[in-house]
Formats: structure tokens, C-alpha cells, sequence
């Protein structure tokens, strides 16, 4: 008998489960989440679906393994170059997770879904949290811009991965660019403000844009907050501080 990872004894293996997990990753890299199923992975290894839960015990625990297996892909070492600014290490980083995800177009659902809590994510999470102590926020801070910056990067690379078109290079920034642009048909009558930032509009899936965004959020990370005011909802009640 062997035991997994996951602490489940079963039957002596015939595989690892790395294997398990690129099967998967080829799968969803073929036909997005819909694809994978225990079933499929089966057949992509040769074993039978029963067999799987030797190194698995549900789908979701295998989707994890997926997920974190991404996270692994990403250089968690940008975060830790000592020659670079703590901005530069976390833009960095960003557009590592960026490029790695739009690479993996069908992970973004499982990413939005799944718990990070692998150790692949949470080695990340440790690192960034060292960064952002080095910008100068104190833990409860660090903890909310790590999720806020977590956040930013998940959403975008989910809108990104929403609006890309079958066939089409998730990293070729100018090609998406066109095509957007070539879609789109805003009356300028009705709506000219909108009309008037077509181009701009377009161009909201690109590289540029994302860092746009990030660099504003780290913007305001880096600005103190020295009025000790509270964050306040629209009712009024406190929204933290």
C-alpha cells in the first residue's frame, strides 16, 4: 500500500502525480475547465477513473493541484531581487502571473474558484508580504494590499481571458488590440464621451493598461495615510480603516 500526499492510503502507484497534473493542465490548455473531468485525465494517463483517487481523492482536490502547480510556474523570485525597488519587484511579479495565467487561458475560472492555499500560493503570498513590509505597510495593511493586489491581477486576467477570441494569442498585445477595435461600434450621438476614447477602449486588454492599473494601486499603497480617517460605506457604517 502507499499513501498520498493527501494522507489517503491506497493501492501501490503506477504513477506520480505530477503526471495526473499535466494530463489535466493539457486539457484545460485543449478545452478549458468543461474539459476536465476525472474521466478525461483517466484516459490521458491510461489508468482507470477509479484509479485516480490513489492520488486524489475528488475533482476538486486535483483542480487544486492544478491551480497551485500554475502559481508554481510563476518566478516567485522577482519578489526577492534585492537590486530592484520593492515596485519594480512586485510589477514584475505581476506581469509574470499575467503572462503565465493568459498562457493557461482556461485556468482562470479554477483561479476565481479555488481556494490559494497550496504551497505554491502560499510561498507567493509570504514573499509578497515581505515586499510590502519593505514598502512600509504594517501586517493588517500588507494583508489587505496583498489581497487587493491578488485581486487586480485575477480580475484582469479573468476580463482578458472572457474577451479572447478562439485562436487568438493571449500575449499578442496588438492583434487583440486591432480586433477589439475593429469590433466595436459606439454611436458617438448617443454616447461621445465613450466614442471619443475608442482607440483607448480597445486597447483595455493590453500590457500597457495593466500596468496602468497597477501602478495606480501602488500609487496608493505608497501614499501614508496620516489623517486617521476611516473608510466608511455609503450607508455610513465603518468600512475599516
Amino acid at each position: 500500500m502507499a499513501q498520498s500526499a493527501t494522507g489517503r492510503v491506497g493501492p501501490r502507484r503506477s504513477l506520480a502525480e505530477g503526471d495526473i497534473v499535466a494530463a489535466a493542465l493539457g486539457l484545460l490548455d485543449q478545452g478549458g475547465a468543461s474539459a476536465l473531468s476525472l474521466r478525461a485525465v483517466a484516459a490521458a494517463v491510461g489508468v482507470a477513473p477509479n484509479a485516480l483517487y490513489t492520488y486524489f481523492r475528488t475533482k476538486t482536490a486535483l483542480l487544486h493541484a492544478v491551480t497551485d502547480t500554475l502559481l508554481g510556474q510563476v518566478d516567485h523570485r522577482l519578489l526577492a531581487d534585492p537590486a530592484r525597488t520593492w515596485r519594480d519587484r512586485l510589477a514584475l511579479y505581476a506581469l509574470d502571473v499575467r503572462a503565465t495565467l493568459l498562457a493557461h487561458p482556461g485556468s482562470a475560472p479554477l483561479l476565481l474558484s479555488s481556494p490559494l492555499d497550496g504551497p505554491h500560493a502560499l510561498a507567493a503570498g509570504e514573499a509578497l508580504l515581505g515586499v510590502l513590509a519593505e514598502a512600509g505597510l504594517d501586517g493588517d495593511e500588507a494583508a489587505r494590499a496583498s489581497y487587493l493586489l491578488m485581486t487586480y491581477v485575477l480580475g484582469t486576467v479573468a476580463f482578458d481571458v472572457a474577451e479572447l477570441e478562439p485562436g487568438a494569442d493571449p500575449l499578442d498585445d496588438d492583434a487583440r488590440t486591432a480586433s477589439r477595435r475593429a469590433a466595436l461600434d459606439i454611436p458617438a450621438e448617443q454616447y461621445p464621451r465613450t466614442a471619443a476614447q475608442t482607440d483607448l477602449i480597445a486597447a483595455y486588454n493590453s500590457t500597457e493598461q495593466y500596468l496602468w492599473g497597477l501602478h495606480r494601486l501602488l500609487d496608493g499603497l505608497e501614499r501614508p495615510r496620516t489623517d486617521g480617517r476611516q473608510w466608511r460605506s455609503p450607508a455610513g457604517r465603518d468600512a475599516g480603516t
